[in-house]
């Protein structure tokens, strides 16, 4: 059995060897090679950028700090605003609130626009709100508090300027030599980076372009490396193959072990069969007849003798009252009209 399957085997691993190499070997002339990420950006077709080769970190900011004014602009992400506040002698004063949206009452919770940045550029914030789902906004909002009464009794902000994507954006920053805000977030299948332009001013905030990268699926990777599907099929016909001659060994392997047991139980039987008939000397006759004297022994034991006397005797009573039946009546019946 092993001097058919050692053959078969060793031919499967060599076998995929070389699918294995031919899969790493890329071919010659088919694709040009990747371009560097420098050479990317100073592609004609990638917007120009003159600190191309500087860095712009890109996170999502809760808070700004306006010295000029002493004050600071927070989010408040359980009522979906952002507040203005003022630094006094005894503490924070807010002047102004900007709601990003008015969930009160609604119960799409994924669609609300809720604050993810902030940030404060010239006289002006500027708000980053998105949603769940594949939506935001950029709003830039005024920092002159408008005198109003709503139903939460303060001061509120109110937006000059707003542009939104069909993406979950995270996160901006401001590129003044640029003259242009980056937006950066992701959706359903990869990731967006959105161009906003300021050239005409912050209150003039126009989008003017949208990249996106379109994350990879497994599939898609084993699609791009293995186009024809020859390698996934060696590779599968190989495990299954190799699945089933591990069975058939284990299978043999239990078979073994199971007779061997087999054997060793009917050998201690046959020894004490031996022992058992080494040792009986007696003669049969003998013992049948012990076995005959028992039998009847016990079937003369079974009953004692009893005498055949009957002792019943009827005995005569006086009668009395006790039981008599017409005490038991109502006395109307036995008075006679």
């Amino acid at each position: 059995m092993n001097k058919i399957f050692k053959p078969i085997v060793a031919f499967l691993v060599s076998l995929l060897l070389v699918a294995g190499s031919a899969q790493a070997q890329p071919g010659r002339g088919d694709n040009p090679a990747p371009q560097s990420p420098l050479q990317e950006l100073t592609d004609p077709g990638f917007p120009p950028r003159p600190d191309v080769f500087g860095s712009m970190d890109f996170s999502s900011n809760q808070v700004c700090y306006i010295p000029e004014m002493k004050a600071f602009v927070v989010i408040d992400s359980i009522d979906c605003a952002v507040d203005l506040l003022v630094r006094q002698a005894d503490g924070l004063q807010r002047i102004g609130r900007f709601t990003t949206d008015r969930y009160i009452g609604r119960h799409d919770l994924v669609n609300i626009l809720r604050p993810r940045s902030v940030a404060v550029f010239e006289n002006r914030i500027l708000v980053l709100a998105s949603s769940k789902k594949d939506s935001s906004y950029l709003a830039v909002v005024s920092m002159d508090p408008v005198k109003c009464t709503d139903e939460q009794g303060f001061d509120s902000l109110k937006a000059v300027a707003c542009t939104g994507f069909k993406s979950n954006n995270y996160a901006f920053r401001v590129d003044p030599l640029a003259a242009e805000i980056i937006v950066v977030g992701k959706n359903a299948v990869g990731y967006d980076i959105n161009f906003v332009s300021i050239t005409d001013g912050i209150d003039h905030i126009a989008p003017t372009s949208t990249y996106h990268y379109h994350v990879p699926k497994q599939s898609e990777r084993i699609q791009a490396s293995d186009p024809h599907g020859a390698g996934l099929a060696i590779v599968a016909v190989a495990v299954v193959f190799f699945a089933l001659v591990c069975i058939m060994f284990m299978m043999g392997g239990y078979g073994k072990l199971i007779q061997r047991f087999q054997n060793r139980k009917s050998g201690t039987a046959k020894a004490g069969a031996v022992a058992s008939t080494a040792h009986g000397s007696g003669s049969d006759d003998e013992v049948y007849a012990a076995i005959a004297a028992a039998i009847f022994a016990y079937s003369q034991d079974l009953h004692d003798i009893e005498d055949t006397v009957i002792t019943i005797q009827k005995v005569e009573r006086a009668w009395t009252p006790w039981n008599a039946k017409f005490y038991n009546m109502n006395r109307y019946f036995n008075v006679r009209k």
